[in-house]
């Protein structure tokens, strides 16, 4: 049975579902608002669905909170603030935790900001996907490139030194020029953090059912080096696959994730993996996904529920550690799953004869091949 010695670290996930419009790439569980959002009813459902999951981190404290959607800036900051006072009363918050809420350039205003800074979100991430107003309408975003360079200024304006800018690259038609173009842009307002990350054509989008022309592999090649070099260029480290920032402003959230460390998810559709130490085991479960079941009152919350396996929990340890660029220490394998390190064997020892780990004693970290030929790595922690 695995064994557990040290606290894991605990974030909070808040699903806010609705958007303005449904983007052809989307996979996420977002639905447009075909009225107004159900603001009051949901932020109330919100909290229920915290209460009946407290007996499960009773007495933890959040290192970080994250709202995500859908759009979570359609939400006013009073909606906002009322959720962040109702789990502040239900859970202890770590001194220098973090808030972030995703906003839609289409969706806000200064002043909006300003209420989502007086409301205790300290982090924005602002989704601008590109600043060509020709590759936002191939997107189907509902911002053009004004709003999102007046969205940055705004967010400044309104006290937020702790933001992410959000860029897509490989997008139809994109030269390595177009995104080049689009870092420029974007760093002249010396955002702290960037995530950068290629466009994927993900099952049950309508990218999928009519797939747009993309660049060919060796364009998107070169836009991924000569990006990671202008990125580094203008003092913004990769950490991640796609996260580059200041060190002081590397995503704590995200960090949780790839990290292996724990998160509560409430909302419709919300993930939660749970690791109760006393009994050696890793809880996964997941909300029910469609607004409308979220807010009836007869049905339960929860969707699924499962107890994750010694190999599941090995795989997905390495599935999400991996992503970070300088690795994480050998301990944190053990301490995260509550098994030895022995457990990655044989499979350690071959990766590393493959030259896709670096072959270091304390540390499991990607090599370069590793880095370019991620997913074969990962698949070797699958078997």
């Amino acid at each position: 049975m695995p064994t557990f010695n040290t606290t894991i670290p605990l974030s909070l996930y808040i699903h806010l579902p609705w958007c303005v419009r449904k983007c052809p790439y989307c996979d996420f569980n977002s639905h447009e608002a075909r009225s107004d959002v159900p603001e009051e009813i949901y932020v109330n459902a919100l909290l229920r669905d915290l209460d009946e999951q407290l007996p499960h981190i009773w007495g933890r404290r959040l290192i970080s909170i994250f709202f995500g959607g859908g759009t979570p800036s359609l939400f006013s900051p009073k909606a906002i603030e009322k959720i962040l006072q109702g789990v502040h009363s239900r859970l202890n918050f770590g001194p220098e935790i973090e808030i972030t809420l995703e906003a839609n350039p289409g969706t806000i205003d200064e002043k909006r900001f300003i209420g989502f800074h007086a409301a205790g979100v300290n982090r924005l991430s602002i989704g601008i996907q590109s600043l060509q107003n020709e590759k936002l309408k191939l997107l189907g975003r509902i911002h053009d490139r004004d709003y999102a360079l007046r969205a940055i200024d705004a967010a400044i304006n309104a006290g937020f030194h702790n933001f992410n800018v959000d860029l897509m690259h490989g997008l139809p038609e994109q030269s390595l020029d177009d995104a080049l173009s689009d870092l420029r842009d974007a760093l002249q307002f010396q955002p702290p953090h960037v995530s950068w990350y290629q466009l994927t054509i993900e099952p049950n989008t309508f990218f999928h059912h009519q797939p747009p022309q993309l660049p060919l592999d060796d364009v998107l090649s070169t836009i991924q080096e000569e990006g990671k070099l202008f990125l580094a260029a203008n003092h913004l480290n990769q950490y991640e696959i796609s996260a580059y920032a200041k060190k002081e402003f590397e995503c704590a959230h995200n960090k949780n994730y790839w990290e292996f460390g724990d998160y509560l998810g409430i909302g419709a559709g919300a993930h939660s993996k749970i690791t109760d130490v006393d009994q050696g085991i890793i809880t996964r479960h997941s909300q029910v996904k469609h607004p409308n079941d979220y807010l009836d009152p007869k049905k339960s919350f929860v969707a699924t529920q499962t107890i994750i396996s010694e190999k599941e929990s090995i795989f997905e340890f390495m599935l999400n550690a991996l992503r970070l660029t300088q690795g994480v220490p050998t301990t944190l394998f053990t301490e995260r799953t509550g098994l030895p390190l022995s457990a990655l064997e044989p499979t350690l020892t071959q990766a590393k004869q493959k030259n896709l780990l670096c072959d270091e004693k304390n540390i499991l970290r990607p090599s370069e091949l590793g880095q370019r030929f991620l997913n074969d790595l990962i698949e070797m922690f699958l078997t």
